[in-house]
């Protein structure tokens, strides 16, 4: 791990543990209208806690963050783009455990493999009542993962100057299943990155953006 890698990693973690940039970086990638973004439009039964994981790492000289495809399902998020996470269980201590036991589930991550840098803001999904916590974390070696089938349609390895590249930002008036709304996504590697997934990414890129070098290359 080079030496500017490792600067890099060390103003993340910094930055992750100041004040975040919050609801004004996920309202950048959010559909509009979106319910959910005031207590008043949650539902009277409370969320379910989930914890995310979203990781880096370096590939081929570049800074990757691993995203799965959902299977299809009769489900909310059927064939949708996702972090490796899900709901909190009895056992996890915290919602970052909870994210380091789904990652090892879905994606073979070994959870002692991971350092882990900060958490970003949490983000409640209205249509299936979950309130996510994204952990962020780091690893030093290239990951061999191991894709769960039943639980991973696609690993998706997506470069971070790719997410970080305005040229691979969209936004289209879609008819969703309650509303017609404007969506702004993310167009990479054949995929369509939306919804929460997209919201959380763009914070961490308004993080990122803090700790990027001055050539622009992360790797």
């Amino acid at each position: 791990m080079s030496a500017s890698l490792n600067d890099f990693f060390d103003c993340l973690q910094t930055n992750l543990a100041a004040t975040l940039p919050g609801r004004a970086a996920q309202a950048l990638m959010a559909p509009l209208p979106r319910p959910g973004w005031h207590p008043d439009d949650r539902p009277e039964t409370p969320a379910r806690q989930s914890g995310v994981l979203v990781l880096l790492y370096s590939l081929q000289g570049q800074l990757h963050v691993p995203l799965i495809l959902r299977p299809t399902y009769d489900g909310t998020h059927s064939g949708q783009v996702a972090f490796p996470g899900g709901g909190c269980e009895e056992g996890d201590r915290n919602l970052s455990e909870t994210a380091l036991r789904e990652a090892n589930e879905e994606l073979g991550i070994e959870p002692s493999d991971v350092q882990i840098l900060g958490t970003l803001t949490d983000l409640y999904i209205r249509p299936s009542n979950f309130e996510v916590y994204p952990t962020v974390g780091r690893l030093n070696a290239e990951p061999a993962f191991r894709p769960n089938p039943s639980e991973v349609a696609q690993l998706l390895e997506v470069p971070l100057a790719a997410l970080l590249d305005p040229a691979h930002q969209r936004r289209e008036q879609w008819q969703l299943a309650d509303r017609s709304a404007l969506v702004p996504h993310f167009a990479i590697l054949n995929q369509t990155i939306w919804g929460a997934t997209a919201m959380i990414l763009s914070e961490l890129l308004a993080v990122v953006r803090k700790c990027q070098p001055e050539e622009g290359r992360f790797g």
